[in-house]
């Protein structure tokens, strides 16, 4: 049985902190899958990771 809470949660939308931390979570998992045949790429998408998480950081302050 689907709970009140559950429902209303279906359509609530991101905010931009989970937004944001989605995003992060993706170019981490990008960044080990490809580590291990481009190092340089890799390094790349760590770095646009880092630039994302200071984002994150500031939003919550």
């Amino acid at each position: 049985m689907i709970t009140k809470k559950a429902m209303f949660g279906l359509f609530k939308k991101k905010s931009e902190v989970e937004k944001l931390q989605d995003e992060y979570k993706s170019l981490l998992e990008k960044s080990h899958k490809i580590s291990h045949s481009n190092r340089a790429a890799a390094d790349k998408l760590m770095a646009e990771a880092e630039e994302i998480a200071k984002k994150i950081d500031a939003l919550k302050k």
